[in-house]
Formats: structure tokens, C-alpha cells, sequence
């Protein structure tokens, strides 16, 4: 490459770079700012709108009533993945959307609960609304070129033979749609409909379509539900969440980019610029894809920059091996990328597919961190196979061609990793034991984990203050108070907008605790009891989200099991892998059970990070296992603890380095953030410090304990 072109390459990139990174800035700059902001937040950083619902019938079931809270919850997924559905009292519903103030819009768009019906001219019910899985808007070009508008219906399998036969039995006829006892629709059945699906057309504009979807969706829902009230509900953390979250992804940005400026040089300064590019177009991905960010989100993000940095670490180390080996920089360099694709490919790929599963089969927190991770995969794999490259071949093509701006990998003898194996096998066991013996004694004396009341309900006390309190003052002045009465950690707040009504969450309270704690707040602030309120609240994770989150993790093992099966052409570095993950997530578990730090939504987040950043580290030993067999056949156990121990000992600095610069920005998330971020970032950091050690002592001797043990595959 010239001088002038790669002088005008560099010129473009870093214009570029400097236009994004000025304008993901403005972006950040009205994150928390009112209704300008750019970026949707979630009711712990913005609060939103809170409805409740009431059922019509007097003593509804204790099914009908979960089944109606899990049907909510997967359609107001539509206006935020980060909403929330949860029981009050015996016979009502909450629901929670951050981001917006506009209840009465919410309420329009969700539509009127009631009860909806198919059914045929002489009045009889046909389909009942609880046959209908899904109701969506369409539109669609017709042959003469004109916009139709429809409603598509997605029926459950059951409804898809009542529709089929009711169908079948009145073609030509109409099929009116009652809700309430009043008709709304009454389409025309032009021919039996099979298969599930089916399209109600004739629909005056796309409004009127939508508006019917979500009239058939509500009336699907097992309940007859009335409005009781909504609200709009404000921050639970306020703004000092938001700016110390902002200010350790700056910190700890600045500190990863000095670490692989000293570490690699000049391939550390390039990748230091694309580390800023790539958090620019995370900030842009968030705000194109409309996703609802949330404090954890935030946390997942700054953890995300910390591994974006991984395969840039690979190719590094890479390029100073083929330096090191006699090749000219120009060389080593196209070397470097090639040589480490595969296992960035392999390794981006199974994350991605977690995330695909996830994002498809979860649902509420899951499905949110689904779409951070996806977005994360995608971009850090093009800033480090694409960005630094072109910077690269620039700074090269500049005159920047002397090794020592590169860097030489030193001769490091091979250690012994695997003779050790029976000592890192133990402390494993020991350390999973632990864990679970810490669970069984907690268990003993109430719950085996410390559950927070996003898994386990408790008691909503809603106290109307003398004097408008911030966020700040609430934690300051009332949490104390209620902590001194519960005698436990574990309380949420939250302040209704345009009052000075503050609600509070606790765990759940026996009549005695309660009237304690009404004599605590008259007592420390003069409040008139007869302004204090409380029910029990259900569970906002109800037990079909983490079925969910449950069968999509299992589901995406396999497929990730299937992945590397098919790429390594082994099942026993699959199985491996496999095992190797299991074995992180049972540690942290570990340490969540002997530390006793709350289990909520970002329990769920922590663990699902500990399987990217775990089968991550483990694709980059097994590809360099695989790179050193060189399509061998040998089986002879010397030949393989050789290979196994020489693999591990060269991709020994990218375990460091990776585990390292992911640690800081977590580190200082710890140090910086608030109690609730803290609860996040600590098992993460061990996760962390997990993940680099089976990297390093498990995955490559599980893989030999394989090859020995099933010979054959």
C-alpha cells in the first residue's frame, strides 16, 4: 500500500471514528434526561408506568392466575423486554413499564381486558380467546399494487383444530368476532384454514388493524380483567446510578487501552482506538434497536468492552509468535489474522448462538441480555477482524515497520499443567462441594440461596410521606428504617410521581411485622397511618420465566455442544467444553451460596455471562490443541499431555491478558458503582478469576482424561 492511500485511509477511519464517538457522546449525554433522552432506561434508572389490573371473578384460580401474569408479561415484551408482571393481593395484577409516562397510551396499546370470542351467524362460541397464541398487524401489497391491512392470528395447537373444523364448517359464511358481548369483526370465511395461522383482511388502515390485534391478544388471557388504576412510578436509583456506571466505563476504558498500549505497542495503540469505535457503535446499536437499558444492562455493556478486547489479544500474540520465528512484520502480520480467525470465528459463533437461543426461548431480563450480547459479538468481532486490521496495514505502510514496535514473543518453556491435574480435579470438587454444603445448611434455616423479591415476593407497603423525598433521601432516611424492622437487607423503593407517595418492598411480613413497621414510619416521620397500605406481591421472575430461562440455557448448550462436535470433529473436546462450563457456573453458584449475595435479575445476567466468557476461553485452548495435532492420529497418553501442555502453555498470556483487562473494567464498576451495581460486579470478578483458571488447569486436561479414557470416538 502507498503512503498517500494509507495516509488517507487512516485520515477517513479516525474522522470517522471522532464523528461516531461525538455523537454516541450527545446520546450518552441525555441518558436520565427526562423525555429527551435517546436511549429507552428501565424503571430502576427512569421509572415508568404502573397499572393494575383486577380480576372480575371473585376467587380466580392460583393457575388462571399465573397463566394470565405469563401471558401479560410476553406482550408487553413487545413495548420492553425489560417490563415486569407480577401478582398483588389475591386477585390483581401489576404491571411495570419503565420508560414512559403516558399511562393512558400503555393502556390503549395493551387494549381492554375482557373476554373474546369466535363464533358462528346463529351465535354459538366456536374458538375462545384463549385459543389465540398471538394477534399481530400487517400489511401487504395485493395484486393491483394496493396496500392491504390484516391481522395475522398464530393459534395454539389446540385452537388450531377448533379453527380448522369451525372454519370448515362455514365457509362462505361469517365468523364474527364478540368481545364483551359486542361485535367487533365479522369476517368472512372464504375456505377452511388449517395449519395454525390464518389472516383477518378487510381492515380500513393499519391503526385499526393493530388495534384489533391487541383487542384479540388482552382476550385471550385465562382472566376477565378491569383497570384499577395506573400511575406513573419514578427512578429506583436515581441519577448517581447512572453517572458513577458512566464514569467507571470511563475509567476503566482508559485503563484497558493503557494496559495494551504497554502490553502490545503499537497493535495495542490500534487496538485502543477500535476499543473506542466499538463503544460508540454499542451506544448507537442500543439506540437504533430501541433496547430498554437497564442498570445491569449498563454493567453487561462495561463488562462486554473489557472481553472486546479478547481477540484482539489473539491475533496479537500471534503476530510476535511468527515475529519471533523468522517471518518479515508484513508477514507475521498477515499471519497473525489468519491463523487466529478460527478461533475468534469459533469461539464469537457458540457465544452467538447462547444469544440467538436466549434471545428466541427467554423471556423479561433474559431476553434483554440476549440482544446486549448479540450486539457485543457482532461488533467486537468486526473492530478487531476489520478496524485494526486496516489501521495496521496504515501504520505500516507509514514507515512503522522496525519489529520492536511490535513486539517478539520470548521462548517459554512448556509447562506441566497436566501432571498437576489431579490437584486442580480436587480443588474443583472441594470448591463445588463447598458450595453445595453452604446451600444444604442455608437451606436448614430458611432458603439455600439468598433470594431476592424478584424471586420471591413479598410485601408492598405504599406510605404517603408528609414531604416529597428524593431517591437520595429515601435511602438516606427510610431504607434504615424499614432494615432495622425487617432485619433484612433486601428492600426496594420506589417513588410515585406527582405525590409524595413512596412504595416499598420487603420480604414478606407477618401481620406483627407489619404493624411494627407502620409504628416505625408514624413514629421517624410523622406519617398518618391510615395512609399506609400493604399487600403481598408475587414474584416479578415468575416460575415460567425461569422455566424459560431454564430450557433456553439447555437448549443453547446443545447447540453450542452440536457446534463444536461439528468444527473440532470430536465429541469428546464438545463434552469437554461442556463440562468445563458447567464446572464455572457451579462455582459462582458456590460463591453466591457462601457469600450470601442476593439472587434477582442480575443473578440471571451473571450467570449467563459466566457461559460466554467460559465457552470463550475454552474454544481458544481447544483451537490450539487442534492447530498442534496437525490432523494427527496419535494416541499414545505422552504424546497428548505433550500436546495438551504445549497448547496451554502458548496461549498462556492471552488467558492473563483477556481474564486481566476484564477484571479492571469490573473492578472499577465495584469500586465506583452503587450497592445494587456492587451485587452484580462481585460475582462477576469471580466468575472471571474462574474462568481463567479452568481455561488454564481443566479444559485442556478434561480433553486429555477424554482422549485417553474413550479412545475411540
Amino acid at each position: 500500500m502507498k503512503k498517500s492511500k494509507a495516509l488517507g485511509i487512516l485520515v477517513l477511519i479516525l474522522a470517522i471514528m471522532a464523528g461516531m464517538s461525538w455523537y454516541a457522546g450527545t446520546i450518552i449525554s441525555t441518558v436520565g434526561v427526562g423525555e429527551n433522552r435517546n436511549i429507552k432506561l428501565g424503571l430502576d434508572l427512569a421509572g415508568g408506568v404502573s397499572i393494575t389490573y383486577g380480576a372480575v371473578e371473585d376467587n380466580p384460580s392460583e393457575e388462571d392466575m399465573k397463566d394470565t401474569i405469563y401471558k401479560l408479561q410476553k406482550r408487553v415484551e413487545n413495548y420492553s423486554t425489560e417490563a415486569s408482571v407480577y401478582q398483588e393481593g389475591n386477585n390483581r395484577i401489576n404491571i411495570e413499564i419503565p420508560g414512559v409516562s403516558d399511562a393512558n397510551a400503555i393502556l390503549e396499546e395493551l387494549g381492554k381486558p375482557g373476554s373474546m370470542e369466535f363464533q358462528n351467524e346463529a351465535g354459538e362460541t366456536l374458538v375462545s380467546g384463549t385459543d389465540i397464541k398471538n394477534a399481530q398487524a400487517a400489511s401487504y401489497k395485493n395484486e393491483m399494487g394496493n396496500t392491504e391491512y390484516v391481522v395475522e392470528l398464530t393459534l395454539t395447537d389446540e385452537g388450531a383444530v377448533k379453527f380448522e373444523q369451525a372454519t370448515s364448517d362455514n365457509v362462505g359464511k361469517t365468523m364474527p368476532i364478540v368481545y364483551d358481548g359486542e361485535t367487533i369483526s365479522a369476517p368472512q370465511v372464504k375456505s377452511a384454514i388449517s395449519g395454525g395461522s390464518a389472516q383477518i383482511d378487510g381492515m380500513e388502515s393499519f391503526e385499526a388493524a393493530e388495534n384489533l390485534a391487541s383487542t384479540i391478544r388482552i382476550g385471550s388471557l385465562s382472566l376477565e380483567l378491569e383497570e384499577l388504576n395506573s400511575k406513573v412510578v419514578g427512578a429506583q436509583l436515581g441519577e448517581e446510578a447512572i453517572s458513577t456506571s458512566l464514569k467507571a466505563a470511563a475509567i476503566g476504558l482508559v485503563l484497558v487501552m493503557i494496559f495494551m498500549i504497554i502490553m502490545y505497542l503499537l497493535p495495542g495503540f490500534t487496538a485502543s482506538l477500535a476499543l473506542i469505535l466499538y463503544s460508540a457503535l454499542t451506544v448507537y446499536a442500543l439506540w437504533i434497536f430501541d433496547i430498554t437499558l437497564t442498570l445491569p444492562g449498563i454493567a453487561g455493556i462495561i463488562l462486554s468492552i473489557g472481553m472486546a478486547v479478547d481477540a484482539n489479544v489473539i491475533i496479537f500474540a500471534r503476530i510476535r509468535e511468527e515475529i519471533a520465528a523468522g517471518k518479515t512484520v508484513n508477514t507475521a502480520i498477515k499471519l497473525g489474522y489468519e491463523k487466529a480467525l478460527s478461533a475468534i470465528v469459533d469461539g464469537n459463533i457458540t457465544t452467538l448462538i447462547a444469544a440467538v437461543v436466549l434471545g428466541m426461548r427467554g423471556s423479561g431480563p433474559v431476553k434483554g441480555f440476549a440482544y446486549t450480547l448479540g450486539i457485543g459479538i457482532v461488533l467486537s468481532m468486526f473492530t478487531a477482524l476489520v478496524v485494526t486490521r486496516w489501521l495496521m496495514k496504515c501504520f505500516y505502510a507509514l514507515g512503522l515497520q522496525d519489529a520492536k514496535f511490535y513486539g517478539k514473543a520470548k521462548e517459554r518453556k512448556t509447562i506441566n499443567f497436566l501432571g498437576k491435574k489431579a490437584i486442580f480435579f480436587a480443588l474443583s470438587v472441594v470448591v463445588i462441594v463447598a458450595g453445595f454444603v453452604g446451600m444444604g445448611i442455608n437451606a436448614s434455616k430458611g432458603n439455600a440461596l439468598n433470594y431476592s423479591l424478584d424471586f420471591v415476593g413479598g410485601t408492598s407497603t405504599t406510605v404517603t410521606f408528609n414531604e416529597d423525598y428524593s431517591i437520595a433521601e429515601i435511602d438516606e432516611k427510610i431504607v434504615p428504617v424499614v432494615e432495622k424492622v425487617t432485619n433484612d437487607p433486601n428492600v426496594q423503593t420506589q417513588k410515585i410521581e406527582g405525590g409524595n407517595q413512596v412504595v416499598i418492598k420487603t420480604r414478606s411480613l407477618e401481620l406483627s411485622e407489619r404493624e411494627a413497621l407502620n409504628q416505625a414510619l408514624v413514629d421517624e416521620f410523622k406519617v398518618d397511618e391510615a395512609g399506609i397500605t400493604a399487600e403481598n406481591i408475587s414474584s416479578t421472575i415468575s416460575s415460567e420465566m425461569r422455566s424459560d430461562a431454564v430450557w433456553a440455557v439447555v437448549i443453547a448448550t446443545i447447540c453450542m455442544l452440536i457446534y463444536i462436535w461439528f468444527r473440532f470433529k470430536d465429541i469428546r473436546f464438545a463434552g469437554s467444553a461442556v463440562l468445563a462450563l458447567v464446572h464455572d457456573v457451579l462455582v459462582v453458584l458456590a460463591f453466591y451460596a457462601i457469600v450470601r449475595i442476593s439472587v434477582g435479575n442480575t443473578f440471571i445476567a451473571c450467570m449467563l455471562t459466566i457461559v460466554g466468557y467460559s465457552i470463550n476461553a475454552t474454544i481458544v485452548i481447544f483451537d490450539r490443541i487442534r492447530e498442534n495435532m496437525g490432523g494427527s492420529r496419535k494416541k499414545d497418553p505422552e504424546s497428548l499431555m505433550e500436546i495438551a501442555n504445549r497448547s496451554i502453555t502458548q496461549t498462556l498470556t492471552r488467558s492473563i491478558n483477556t481474564s486481566l483487562t476484564t477484571f479492571i473494567m469490573v473492578f472499577v464498576l465495584f469500586i465506583l458503582g452503587v450497592s445494587s451495581v456492587r451485587e452484580f460486579a462481585l460475582p462477576l470478578m469471580a466468575g472471571i478469576v474462574c474462568g481463567g483458571y479452568s481455561s488454564v488447569c481443566i479444559t485442556g486436561a478434561l480433553w486429555y482424561v477424554f482422549k485417553v479414557k474413550f479412545a475411540k470416538k
